[in-house]
């Protein structure tokens, strides 16, 4: 039987439940059916290699963070055909994250709301279940280890849980994402404006030459940034992107617009809107920034990635990889191979 219609036989089940516990079954189950050898007959997508951010991704299709904030599934995920695993976000300290409940589904309009804040076990139960998966043991692939800020830091500080987690992090990463864009931590996204990006872009940048030296490996340094954004803000993102010399961006978050899902049961929900409605602005996002940056500094496009061509239109619009999390709630794990052979490249 294939995984889409393994798939297609679960789905009602798990959209019977509750949206996080839900989640909270599917990885586990993974998890176990990997350890067991059940995940091996999943049709993988053919090698495609890229080279982005001078590291080699065997095929352009990822899992975006969000899914496993911990690390504790990279085995089972990996057994899925990625070309690439984002794991977190993590911050320094273990928080429980935002009040349940906090994840919704919008099945009208193929899209999530979630407001789950960043629950996550600390840096350093995330860093040793990255050690402790046979993915970094084997090193079977590329690990993009995503970091994030505590809820109770003060935004002026922000800059020191980022650098806490980079410290702890980088030794184990294939890359690392610095996260400034959740709509879930307060006050996160100020980190975008001119002048808090540019300290903490610096001060990033410092600590990452220093790390290199010190273990001999670089390691790369994407930003995730928000779809909420006008041209004037991309404009200022980029420039700093190129000032200080990062490797690369990822386009985009969650977006806290409501307009596509209007009237709909959970619009109103306090959160960030992921799926099919995010997908024009992610696009949009990814376009500008491709004008400001050009081939200077590769785009990850992530956003409402829903079918093959969704994942080519990333592309179109000037990314280099995409990123699914949302489809893969629609579609099941077979839009992984389906978003592979669209964008493969002709022989």
């Amino acid at each position: 039987m294939s995984e889409k219609f393994l798939y297609a036989l679960a789905r009602p089940f798990l959209f019977a439940i509750d949206p996080e516990a839900a989640h909270n079954l599917t990885l586990p189950a993974l998890r176990r059916a990997a350890s067991l050898g059940w995940t091996s007959a999943i049709a993988k997508p053919e090698r495609d290699p890229r080279t982005v951010m001078g590291i080699t991704f065997p095929n352009p299709v990822g899992l975006a963070a969000g899914l496993d904030k911990d690390g504790a599934y990279i085995d089972g995920l990996a057994t899925l055909g990625f070309g690439f695993i984002e794991v977190g976000t993590v911050t320094p300290r273990a928080q429980p994250g935002n009040p349940l409940p906090r994840m919704f589904r919008l099945p009208q309009a193929n899209a999530i709301i979630n407001r789950m804040g960043f629950n996550n076990g600390g840096v350093d139960a995330f860093v040793s279940n990255v050690q402790a998966s046979r993915f970094y043991q084997n090193k079977e692939g590329i690990l993009g280890l995503n970091i994030g800020k505590n809820a109770d830091t003060p935004i002026e500080r922000a800059v020191d849980d980022y650098l806490i987690c980079l410290e702890k992090v980088y030794p184990y990463a294939s890359y690392v994402t610095v996260n400034i864009s959740s709509p879930n931590t307060k006050n996160l996204r100020q980190l975008q404006g001119a002048s808090e990006l540019d300290a903490l872009l610096a001060q990033l940048k410092e600590a990452q030459q220093r790390l290199a030296d010190q273990h001999q490996r670089y390691v790369p340094i994407a930003l995730k940034i928000a779809p909420d954004i006008d041209t004037e803000q991309i404009q200022t993102i980029a420039q700093a992107l190129l000032r200080h010399k990062m490797d690369g961006v990822i386009a985009t978050n969650t977006t806290t617009n409501r307009e596509a899902v209007k009237n709909m049961k959970h619009a109103e929900e306090a959160g960030g809107l992921s799926g099919a409605p995010v997908f024009a602005s992610s696009n949009a996002v990814i376009r500008a920034l491709k004008a400001e940056l050009g081939d200077a500094l590769p785009i990850i496009g992530v956003g409402g990635i829903l079918s093959g061509a969704d994942a080519q239109a990333k592309i179109d619009a000037g990314a280099s990889l995409v990123q699914l999390y949302t489809g893969l709630i629609y579609r099941g794990p077979a839009l992984i191979r389906e978003c592979a052979a669209a964008l493969r490249t002709p022989a």
